[in-house]
């Protein structure tokens, strides 16, 4: 029983009693929440006496160790959180529990700027406030102890949420700091286990910059936070192995980081960020419900990683923490996600992270390909994505493709540097595997003539071609175009070939328009090939077109309902083509040869992974044509 001398029964501040019931049933989901807020109030009251008593040395001895202790008693069902902090006195706790709309910490904050020794490096935590009435979800009734050091009097609030509270001062005198004690809902006597303390501070608390204990029914005392906050180190003052350990508390995965991103901003917004890029790809990478694993703090105090894109998607292998004293504690996680600050940061640490990345990719080619085996894909995912043209031609930059000129990956900006005087694009193929772009028939005459092809086997490729046709003024055209011509590649044998072929021209075009009848609406158009050497067709689609893939993957999804009718590439120099127009210019039009010409299609479409309207009638045509052969 508290020996107390006249009693001050106040109203709260107008709109504490909404914001109150708000927070109570609305704003806070997860009821662990309070004892994070609590511990945070704590850590900044030890905070604030730690720089006071730079001033004022008479207010800290130096063997007092600030400290928050956590006890409970199942008995009373009652939690105590206590710190030995700065404390408040009487108006402190008006002001600080009174209302809202104030803050303790963001006066001492505005003094400190105000002040002649605003040059000083002092390290706050967040603003002193909302977070207290969270303490109502799991109690039926909050009482606060406080005495402010350097003063005699000890003050006692009291309140049940209910739109008042009482405060008055203790006659007996007690310990410098504040003491919280909840008296718990019944239902929520869960928060007065021991191991449940732990997890939530182990979760939410275990950076706090100072000691946060348990003291059990005996007395002992057992330290609950690692106090292991390295980001706040200086970069050289963190060793490899400190490195690793963390890492792998924040990583959850195996091995050791790959690439580590340790900084310091002091700009016009301040934050610091402690990210890893794993050396091993996360099983759960590419799983719908896959998040941003990197922890939000402000102060050492842990907001979110759920919430909040602090980093962007197509980054969601990097794994750490962003810690930003510019960010409030604020009582709507969901409002973070469209913050100013938060958006600043982003765009900030993805420039950083893009810019070290490139970095890596420049110096060690053979590393940097272990990294784009695990998480090239995910990152492509960002060339999607609507974005300046300079931070798209960043990210393109750091982006590593298999080519037809060399076994390595390469980067545009080595196939740029390898293109021929005459080229005037930057040519690609996409297919589901290596080996079946190499195998390609589109890439015959591209190779023929030594020019490089960039292949494209991730999913993603399919996505980003469709958006980005242009990278430093050079066009990206994909070698399914129709309207690509290789000729002004041709050596000049190849010209003086192709200028004595005119007595020919008339026998193509007959072949052509045989070829359109007899496919009818099959196909868009049936044109001479300028690409193909060995092969004798190929399908490709006209400029402004939809891409084969693409379309097809929309028809899968069931995002398109049509196939739409594709060019079909002949090559007049192949055996089957020139046995097709020799047999028609002498015998005219006959069954076999529709045969012929509808198997040649089919094959196009085999090879470029394209569905059949009748697999059977393609049997019945082969069939027809093995018929014909005598063995």
């Amino acid at each position: 029983m508290h020996n107390l001398q006249e009693t001050e029964n106040l109203k709260f501040d107008a709109e504490v009693g909404k914001v109150l019931n708000i927070v109570i049933h609305s704003l806070y989901t997860n009821k662990d929440i309070f004892l994070r807020e609590l511990i945070s109030n704590a850590s900044d009251a030890c905070d604030k006496l730690r720089y006071e008593s730079q001033l004022n040395p008479n207010l800290l001895d130096l063997s007092d160790e600030l400290k928050i202790t956590i006890s409970s008693n199942k008995d009373k069902n009652e939690l105590y959180i206590t710190d030995n902090g700065i404390g408040m006195n009487r108006q402190d706790l008006i002001d600080n529990l009174g209302t809202i709309a104030s803050s303790g910490t963001q006066k001492f904050l505005d003094a400190i700027k105000n002040s002649k020794d605003s040059s000083q490096t002092v390290e706050l935590i967040g603003k002193f406030g909302v977070g207290f009435y969270s303490s109502f979800m799991v109690a039926s009734e909050v009482i606060v102890e406080s005495r402010k050091a350097g003063e005699e009097e000890s003050w006692i609030w009291q309140s049940k949420g209910d739109g008042e509270y009482l405060i008055s001062k203790l006659d007996n005198q007690i310990s410098r700091g504040t003491k919280i004690t909840l008296i718990m809902h019944p239902e929520e006597n869960e928060f007065l286990d021991k191991f449940r303390i732990e997890n939530i501070v182990t979760t939410y608390s275990d950076h706090i910059n100072f000691p946060v204990e348990f003291i059990n029914e005996e007395g002992k005392s057992e330290k609950l936070n690692s106090k292991a906050a390295i980001w706040t180190k200086l970069k050289n003052d963190v060793t490899q192995e400190e490195h690793n350990d963390f890492f792998r508390s924040v990583a959850h995965v195996g091995g050791e980081p790959w690439m580590i991103l340790h900084n310091k901003n002091e700009g016009a917004i301040e934050y610091t960020n402690l990210l890893y890029v794993p050396s091993i790809k996360p099983f759960d990478l590419f799983h719908p419900d896959r998040r941003c694993s990197v922890k939000l703090y402000v102060n050492k105090v842990f907001i979110t990683e759920d919430n909040v894109q602090i980093i962007p998607q197509y980054l969601r292998f990097l794994k750490g923490v962003v810690d930003s004293p510019d960010l409030p504690l604020n009582i709507s996680r969901e409002t973070l996600q469209n913050n100013r600050v938060v958006e600043q940061i982003r765009k900030s640490l993805t420039k950083r992270a893009i810019s070290e990345l490139g970095k890596k990719a420049k110096e060690n080619l053979e590393e940097y390909t272990k990294f784009w085996t695990n998480f090239g894909a995910v990152l492509k995912e960002g060339l999607c994505e609507a974005m300046p043209t300079d931070e798209r031609e960043a990210l393109l930059s750091i982006c590593r493709f298999q080519s037809t000129g060399d076994e390595k990956l390469v980067s545009i900006d080595d196939y740029i540097s390898r293109m021929k005087p005459e080229q005037e694009h930057i040519y690609y193929l996409t297919g589901n595997s290596l080996d079946s772009v190499k195998n390609s028939p589109q890439l015959e005459g591209f190779v023929s003539k030594g020019l490089e092809v960039l292949l494209f086997v991730d999913p993603v490729d399919d996505f980003w071609t469709s958006v980005i046709h242009e990278y430093k003024d050079q066009k990206i055209k994909s070698v399914t175009r129709a309207d690509v011509d290789l000729e002004k590649f041709s050596s000049e044998e190849d010209k003086t070939d192709e200028e004595n072929k005119s007595n020919g021209e008339k026998i193509e075009e007959t072949i052509l328009q045989y070829f359109t009848t007899v496919l009818g609406d099959s196909v868009k158009s049936v044109k001479i090939s300028k690409k193909l050497t060995d092969s004798p067709v190929c399908l490709a689609v006209d400029e402004g077109a939809m891409d084969l893939r693409m379309e097809r993957f929309l028809r899968e999804q069931k995002q398109l309902n049509y196939r739409t009718p594709k060019v079909l590439e002949i090559n007049t120099k192949h055996p089957v083509i020139k046995s097709i127009m020799k047999s028609h210019a002498e015998n005219g039009e006959n069954p076999t040869l529709e045969d012929m010409i509808h198997l040649l299609f089919y094959q196009a479409c085999i090879v470029e992974g394209e569905e059949m309207d009748d697999a059977s009638l393609f049997a019945k045509r082969l069939n027809n044509l093995l018929g014909k052969i005598s063995v």
